[in-house]
């Protein structure tokens, strides 16, 4: 709960579309693949370099962690197509005997699988994402805005004791 209380209060800041969307990409995409691989501690070591918000890559994450749970012999299945396609046997060959090849765990089916359908998705994740971001500040918090309940909320020092600390 409190995670989804974070992720609400991001929603409703100043934070930009396009940070939110970013954080919900990445997020995506550690969720969708196994957890403890190279192309995810890269991921986590961007978020955590280049500020990306904490709390929408945390939602996403544990929301796309429960939809890979769902969709993990789907994406065993495309990984298990594409490590034994013979057109490409040849590159994952060369791929497999570099020290960089064994540290990624692409030979894996699930790494692998999860990985090409997190990228086919980024594109679309955070375009979509981003417009939802939009959509629901122009609509859903304008209107939240304009009830009188939140307008006394706002007028209170309950609410100005909450930016002081909390904003």
């Amino acid at each position: 709960m409190n995670l989804l209380a974070k992720f609400l209060k991001v929603l409703n800041s100043e934070a930009s579309p396009w940070q939110i969307a970013i954080a919900i990409t990445l997020g995506m995409v550690i969720g969708l693949t196994p957890l403890l691989r190279l192309h995810n501690m890269i991921i986590l070591f961007v978020v955590l370099f280049l500020r990306i918000n904490l709390a929408s890559f945390l939602a996403s994450f544990v929301l796309f962690s429960g939809i890979a749970w769902l969709f993990d012999p789907l994406m065993n299945s495309v990984g298990e197509e594409v490590l034994t396609a013979a057109s490409w046997q040849d590159t994952w060959i060369t791929l497999f005997n570099s020290s960089l090849g064994q540290l990624s765990q692409f030979n894996h089916t699930l790494t692998m699988g999860g990985f090409l359908v997190s990228l086919l998705l980024s594109p679309i994740v955070l375009f979509l994402s981003r417009h939802i971001v939009v959509q629901y500040r122009q609509r859903i918090m304008a209107w939240v805005n304009k009830l009188k309940i939140m307008q006394a909320f706002k007028a209170s020092k309950l609410y100005q004791l909450y930016l002081t600390i909390g904003g």
